[in-house]
């Protein structure tokens, strides 16, 4: 081989390497594009009101955590005029099932609004009251144990994505009222959860009883032999803990148990995420539906991003969490919309580009107020 090949074959070699190494860069946060970029999906989803149900529901409970984490992080008036305008028309209810946490999650953005409102009596959280006081004390079907089904619809909150729904609701009630009994009762419900859905190995929460490992059930394994764990249901629940974590005290004598299970699950979603930075729909069974999926990884990367900020996650997984965020911020069309969020359901499914929710607006929201902070 002559001087002449050689050359060329190292040439060629630094070539390679150079872009491999582009090709896993992590881009630096220009938190101006970030803030630019929170607004356009605010002004967007504003602009194209949609819910599952009603204006109530959990869909816009979701979006508007999402408005006041972005309303937290940037004290921008936009965000809190879209918090006051949507709880106006709403008249500060919440939706009508008192025992289903999913129609409580709304009264998350009317708590805020009261803790950073100077006028007195502007909120009315009477409403909320009823629920909570309904949803904690009443008797209901769930409850009974009786009827549990498939599903295991045996205790208050017997699908995971009720931890993103109640708990958050219920933590800040009790902080704001300074009523501890209400926090107390999140607790007692919360563990109930815990121990019928959370899987100890895997670090992950099945959705519902459907999907907690049995062996024989074709139902709670993927077509790779793993177990099924969805990535959007694991969302609610890490990015709960980080709401839950914020607004609680630090002297509360369970909080070491909340740290504990972010700090598992937080481990988990590092261990798992892809190369490209965006998790899946199936976490253990990537290739099952092979393209990233926004609304789970945005609350994974508020979740984590929220853990580098308050000293939960080690810093050296930042370039982890900015690598989320820059593959979730090419996800967000140019006027505002943001893609590839999976619709409403209960397990891994496909996404595209197109497709949209106003929860994904939120998840989107909530993973910027965080980004905004990392050094």
């Amino acid at each position: 081989m002559n001087k002449t090949i050689l050359s060329l074959f190292a040439i060629v070699l630094l070539f390679n390497c150079s872009t491999a190494q582009k090709a896993t860069e992590v881009k630096d946060i220009d938190k101006a594009q970030v803030k630019a970029a929170m607004e356009k999906a605010l002004e967007w989803q504003e602009a194209h009101p949609i819910f599952a149900i009603a204006p109530t529901d959990w869909t816009a409970g979701a979006y508007y955590v999402g408005v006041a984490r972005a309303h937290k992080a940037t004290k921008n008036m936009m965000y809190m005029a879209a918090l006051k305008n949507q709880a106006y028309w709403n008249n500060w209810q919440t939706y009508k099932r008192l025992h289903h946490a999913d129609d409580v999650a709304i009264s998350y953005s009317y708590i805020y609004i009261d803790r950073n409102e100077k006028r007195r009596n502007f909120v009315d959280l009477e409403p909320t009251k009823k629920f909570l006081d309904a949803h904690l004390y009443e008797d209901d079907s769930w409850k009974s144990g009786k009827n549990p089904g498939k599903e295991g619809k045996d205790i208050l909150w017997w699908w995971c994505d009720a931890l993103f729904m109640a708990p958050p609701v219920l933590n800040l009630y009790a902080k704001h009222t300074e009523q501890p009994k209400y926090l107390e009762e999140m607790h007692k419900f919360y563990m109930q959860t815990y121990n019928k859905l959370y899987d100890e190995e895997e670090q992950l929460f099945a959705r519902d009883m459907r999907f907690v490992w049995q062996g024989k059930d074709k139902d709670s394994k993927e077509p790779n032999g793993k177990k099924v764990f969805w990535s959007r249901g694991n969302g609610w629940v890490i990015a709960g803990l980080a709401l839950i974590l914020d607004d609680m005290s630090e002297d509360y004598e369970h909080r070491p148990f909340y740290e504990k299970l972010y700090k598992e699950m937080a481990a988990k979603m590092l261990a798992i995420q892809p190369e490209d930075g965006l998790w899946r729909t199936s976490l253990l069974s990537p290739e099952s539906y092979n393209h990233g999926e926004v609304s789970g990884s945005g609350f994974h990367t508020f979740a984590l991003a929220w853990g580098i900020n308050n000293g939960l996650v080690d810093k050296k997984h930042t370039s982890a969490v900015k690598k989320a965020w820059n593959a979730i911020a090419k996800c967000q069309h140019e006027d505002g919309r943001v893609g590839w969020v999976q619709n409403i359901g209960a397990f891994p499914e496909p996404a595209s580009a197109d497709s949209w929710q106003n929860f994904g607006t939120g998840a989107f929201l909530m993973a910027g107020s965080e980004i905004l902070k990392l050094d």
